[in-house]
């Protein structure tokens, strides 16, 4: 046991304000100095994490207090990241659980918890954000005393501390209705109930590889709490692979020790603290490194195993390579095999045709953002639906199966009640809300892929939407996720304002004048469920009277356009999202409209 040190990390819902909370926590710890112009939510050091306003990849911290070492370990709250929360609770002893005053318990938080729950972490109860209007501290605390009790914690975890307070103003309070002074109580709980992380400082150096970080100058890093022994600069150590159990000798060749935003380096790290280890050229999340040239590999948790399936192709569009400089299969392969080193909750295959890869993941956010990433890194793809993972469970078809959470505003309860229906959603509970209502409903995977789009449509952008895997079922049966068809270029060229005011009146647009179009690409929607074939690239023809210009945009409605994440959700099975580094095209598998209409008859 290490006394002085304690190992925490941080779980809750999305936007509950965990960021937050860890960014006071620094401040107070004296990380920044008194006159330091701090950017908020510091930890989130991605862009696509600053854009979005939300955590995805699990990072560490420490802050000192009292002479004491806190580290912290800052996880995700979305569904899709869970994979970065089950690596980052085994480097832990105790988590923060950070709960809205307003919203209580919600989909993740029930996730992450059940996850702590299982590896028999102690748990600090934060009621955050009392500060929020219509909160009630005292009621969410008693549901979150609900929740432990249905996720049967043990007596001991059910007895979790409280501190009520508010992250964004930097105070935390024993009790409600006392003084609104510092985060000091919340450090003092941590110090009282998180024990000292269990660990053997006399037998030989020992440590699970919970996490990979990455150094232009070192190289890999492996990133882990110490269960034995020590670490030292120029010690040599064995690799134990998870993936088959090989021993590579190796040596650190560094230690780093983190700190505030940072890492230092330092010559040797003790049993109990986490820290990172340099001078390993092929290390993996979940080896284990040790001393002992004959020393056991350490157990590694099982991540809950992927749930959707798409596909990753070259793009072999007209405009290929205009805006990308990655655009080849090998390039496409290198960098997906690349992302399995550092994400292990995702899975990729080659397939069976050349420069097609399948993708298998949690949901459709977590393969956005590594779409994303790919189109900054100036990468050109094509992206597919995505589809679920069925199993045959004694002889019969099973798929996956979600707990969805809907709030919405009172006046569009009848119209998500029949977007569910549509889509086999079996309602289990609905609550009502001070200002809204709070839906519950059991729904196929595949059910709930699109739905976001469609109740931020229904809801005007007010509904709020989150879900939680649950458990493999019986195929429901066909599902209607999208009862639109679309609009497709037939030719190819620049659009115009006059050609596209006569496409409008087929249906919703997704191209703006002046953009590159080819044939097979669709420019818009068609609210009836059948593709229609339009000219957006047709001018006006020229006569002595009228200037080309002149009233072209007239009656122009602005184009719709869909974000990554809507887009992957939008299309059907024949289509693809085309993802460069300036544009998001949505276009058919087969571009040619003869080729299309053929494979239709013959059902390919």
């Amino acid at each position: 046991m290490n006394q002085n040190i304690r190992n925490i990390a941080i779980i809750a819902h999305v936007d509950h304000g965990k960021t937050t909370l860890v960014d006071k926590l620094l401040k107070e710890g004296g990380v920044f100095r008194a006159n330091e112009r701090v950017e908020e939510r510091a930890m989130d050091s991605m862009d696509l994490e600053k854009e979005k306003g939300i955590t995805i990849k699990a990072k560490n911290t420490s802050v000192h207090w009292h002479d004491k070492i806190v580290n912290i370990v800052d996880t995700p709250g979305h569904a899709d990241f869970g994979g970065e929360v089950e690596r980052a609770l085994r480097m832990v002893d105790g988590v923060l659980l950070v709960v809205d005053a307003y919203d209580g318990p919600q989909a993740q938080t029930r996730f992450v918890l059940r996850k702590a729950l299982a590896h028999g972490l102690k748990v600090v109860i934060v009621i955050n954000k009392i500060d929020r209007e219509n909160a009630e501290p005292a009621k969410m605390y008693d549901k979150v005393l609900e929740l432990l009790m249905e996720l049967n914690a043990t007596e001991e975890q059910f007895d979790a501390p409280v501190v009520y307070g508010s992250g964004r103003d930097g105070y935390m309070m024993y009790h409600l209705g006392e003084e609104k002074k510092d985060m000091s109580p919340l450090f003092q709980t941590i110090l009282d109930h998180v024990p000292p992380p269990f660990a053997k400082p006399d037998e030989p150096f020992h440590m699970l590889v919970s996490n990979i970080d990455w150094s232009d100058y070192v190289g890999r890093i492996a990133v882990g709490k110490i269960l034995g022994g020590t670490a030292n600069v120029g010690n040599t150590v064995f690799v134990v692979r998870h993936s088959d159990g090989k021993r590579v000798r190796g040596k650190i060749t560094k230690v780093f020790e983190f700190t505030g935003l940072g890492t230092r380096e330092t010559d040797s790290a003790v049993a109990g603290n986490i820290v990172g280890l340099s001078g390993f050229e092929d290390v993996d999340i979940g080896d284990t490194l040790t001393a002992d040239e004959a020393g056991h590999a350490l157990p590694f948790t099982q991540i809950d195993p992927p749930t959707l399936e798409m596909q990753f192709c070259v793009n072999d569009g007209p405009l290929v390579g205009q805006e990308g400089k990655l655009v080849t299969s090998r390039q496409l392969r290198e960098r997906l095999m690349r992302e399995l080193k550092t994400n292990v909750s995702i899975y990729i295959e080659d397939s069976e045709k050349a420069g097609i890869f399948n993708v298998k993941a949690r949901g459709a956010m977590q393969v956005a953002v590594l779409v994303e990433t790919m189109r900054r890194e100036g990468f050109e793809l094509l992206v597919s639906r995505p589809t679920v993972i069925e199993k045959i469970v004694d002889g019969h078809r099973h798929e996956p199966y979600e707990t969805v959470w809907i709030e919405v505003p009172d006046e569009c309860v009848g119209a998500i009640m029949q977007n569910l229906a549509n889509r086999k959603g079996l309602l289990t509970n609905m609550e009502k809300l001070p200002h809204s209502t709070m839906i519950e409903a059991t729904i196929t995977t595949r059910g709930l892929i699109g739905m976001e789009i469609d109740v931020v449509n229904a809801t005007s952008g007010r509904g709020v939407i989150s879900h939680l895997f649950k458990e493999y079922g019986p195929y429901a049966g066909e599902v209607l996720t999208r009862i639109t068809g679309t609009l497709i270029a037939t030719e190819a060229g620049e659009t115009t304002g006059y050609a596209l005011v006569m496409v409008q009146e087929r249906g919703k647009l997704f191209v703006s004048p002046g953009e590159q179009v080819y044939e097979g690409m669709i420019v818009g929607e068609n609210p009836r469920n059948e593709d229609i074939a339009v000219n957006a690239v047709r001018e006006k023809a020229l006569t002595n009277f009228r200037s080309q210009g002149s009233g072209v945009a007239t009656g122009l409605t602005p184009a719709s356009k869909l974000s990554l994440e809507r887009a992957i959700e939008y299309i059907a099975s024949d289509e693809l999202v085309e993802v460069t580094p300036k544009s998001l095209r949505l276009r058919k598998r087969i571009l040619n409209n003869g080729a299309r209409q053929k494979a239709a008859k013959s059902g390919r």
